[in-house]
């Protein structure tokens, strides 16, 4: 059985003696802690302290070395780093600028951790360069990053770069880092390259968005006439962005390989939304048709680009594969008695591994020798276990959370050791922020510091983000919702409505071919049951706040509430407001 790691704090905001303000999000203090620990080898680990010092951890011997001082990040005004494989540098990004949700173009600095010897890491013959990406590779000191749209590769800091690529155009065609949808929608990253295990060959998608339609986002700056920020933004039954799927070989002679998508898809749309490494010579391919209709799971050769359809599929989560790369488990949909298909894992060719009325989130590892396979999990509690699974002659579940720290946390985030002997866990958990109750669907309220029964409040609702979504959770945050609550006497409300994730298929199908139609009757009912406590007053005011899909939802819900006399408020990166 693996040994835990705890990162857990004891420290915990105590919302209920002091009052949240808006100054209040953006103070040091009531930030949470991340030590953005990532294992380096079986016993040994890199995370960066509350003091800000980056500190290399070996879990056997509980022996501790700072790699960086936090006076190094004050120096450089660095904001971002990472560690060589070999421990030997630091990259530090310093001015970083967001650009979407999360990407953003930062400079960079190469820092020996041993000699304090620093230099800026730029292209070729240009100096003081933003990168939109820099990172270390999987090996050694080796090191890519993107600039203009193009892939860069040094095999160590030492040695001058070699571009990979040259057909990259602002605004117009990606390498290795994604465009707009790709990044919001698909691959929810700005990462859009691929390391092979062994360091030898970068799989990355090239995106075209020469012919997708234009949106221009107003930037108001204080001066006369505001200016505008133009990106690719495809829209229904517009054109979308073209994708290939590249491998490059980068030691030894630069050779560049596309990976052809299956027959099938070769004449039609579609998304690429999952690159996985098999071994050094192969990677899974996930491609989709533009209808969502169809999803294919390919298996490709990288020394040819052959891409043999494996299995159609019909989730988007990555396949979780054995060393030999012939067995491996996916998140499948398997039927629970009259309540419909919940995800569970299962081994391929398909073997049902996990049942009941809750959901398999993600597969976390495999043990080949005791032929265990650890996922975490949603429960009914909307909490996060992690669970282990043995598959071989009687399955069994034991859930290794649930007795750890169980009075303190039960939202995890884990990561194993490459031996699966250890796992680091990140709790996450809400701590007396809100008391939640059920209707048809999860409803959960946050109430405000001192709150009394006898006295009214108004309502804030807040909206799912988009399809299969959850709002529902133990997981901790801080925003604006939680300052209106504490000191405003806002009364806060997180609703899953039909079409909501993690509750089984047959809610998150529901609204199939009819976006904003279920949803919204699902939310008028919310605010009917709400109206049922005295102490939430509607024709004071009620406010929804929304994000993308979930502001589509807002302004219909008002042409069914026309009768009701109300406040309403849409929050899409500009607010707006209406009577």
């Amino acid at each position: 059985m693996p040994s835990c790691l705890d990162f857990v704090s004891d420290e915990s905001l105590n919302a209920a003696k002091s009052r949240i303000s808006l100054d209040d999000l953006f103070r040091k203090e009531l930030s949470v802690h991340d030590p953005q620990a990532k294992w380096i080898n079986d016993e040994e680990l890199v995370y960066r302290s509350k003091e800000g010092n980056v500190i290399k951890l070996n879990v056997m011997t509980n022996e501790t070395m700072t790699l960086l001082k936090n006076s190094t990040f004050v120096t450089f005004n660095a904001t971002k780093y990472s560690i060589s494989p070999d421990l030997n540098y630091a990259l530090l990004g310093y001015d970083v600028k967001q650009v979407y949700r999360y990407s953003y173009m930062a400079s960079y600095s190469i820092y020996n951790l041993h000699t304090r010897e620093v230099w800026e890491l730029n292209p070729p013959e240009v100096t003081n360069s933003v990168l939109q990406y820099a990172a270390w590779g999987v090996q050694g000191q080796q090191l890519v990053y993107i600039f203009e749209n193009n892939i860069y590769y040094q095999p160590d800091v030492r040695n001058s770069s070699l571009r990979l690529t040259d057909s990259g155009k602002e605004g117009a065609v990606f390498n290795g880092i994604a465009d707009w949808l790709y990044e919001e929608e698909i691959l929810h990253s700005h990462v859009a390259h691929w390391w092979s295990p062994d360091g030898r060959r970068l799989a990355f998608l090239m995106i075209n968005d020469s012919l997708v339609p234009r949106v221009v986002l107003p930037r108001f700056t204080g001066v006369l006439y505001p200016s505008g920020y133009t990106y690719p933004y495809p829209k229904a039954g517009q054109t979308n962005p073209s994708v290939k799927l590249y491998v490059v070989k980068v030691q030894g002679l630069a050779d560049t390989v596309e990976l052809r998508p299956p027959a099938s898809f070769k004449s039609s749309d579609y998304y690429i939304t999952m690159v996985k490494w098999i071994n050094s010579n192969k990677t899974a391919v996930r491609w989709l048709d533009r209808n969502q209709k169809s999803s294919l799971l390919a298996v490709c050769e990288v020394t040819t680009g052959d891409c043999v359809k494996y299995r159609i599929v019909k989730g988007n989560e990555e396949p979780l594969f054995s060393n030999d790369g012939n067995t491996f488990f996916m998140i499948l949909p398997e039927q629970q008695q009259d309540k419909g298909e919940f995800h569970h894992i299962s081994e391929i060719n398909v073997q049902i591994l996990t049942s009941g009325q809750w959901e398999v989130t993600e597969i976390l590892a495999y043990d080949e020798n005791q032929k265990d396979v650890f996922v975490s999990r949603t429960h009914l509690s909307f909490c996060f276990f992690f669970p282990r699974v043995s598959y071989v002659g009687t399955f069994t579940r034991q859930c290794l959370t649930c007795n750890i720290f169980k009075d303190k946390c039960t939202y995890f985030s884990a990561e194993f050791s490459s031996d699966l002997q250890y796992v680091i866990l990140n709790c996450q958990e809400k701590q007396n922020f809100h008391f939640c109750f059920l209707i048809a669907f999860p409803l959960q309220l946050t109430l405000p510091a001192n709150f009394n029964e006898k006295d009214q409040y108004p309502l804030l609702l807040m909206t799912d983000e988009a399809p299969g979504s959850q709002s529902i959770t133990e997981k901790f945050h801080l925003d604006w919702d939680s300052v209106l609550s504490s000191s405003d006497g806002v009364i806060v409300a997180q609703f899953d409505s039909s079409g909501s994730g993690f509750q089984g298929l047959n809610i998150m199908r529901q609204i199939y071919q009819r976006v904003g139609v279920l949803e919204v009757h699902d939310y008028l009912k919310a605010i009917q049951y709400c109206i049922l406590y005295i102490y939430i007053n509607l024709f004071i005011k009620e406010t929804i706040c929304a994000h993308t899909y979930a502001s589509f939802l807002t302004f219909v819900k008002k042409l069914y509430q026309r009768s009701v006399c109300f406040y309403g408020t849409s929050c899409h990166m500009t607010v707006f407001t209406f009577g």
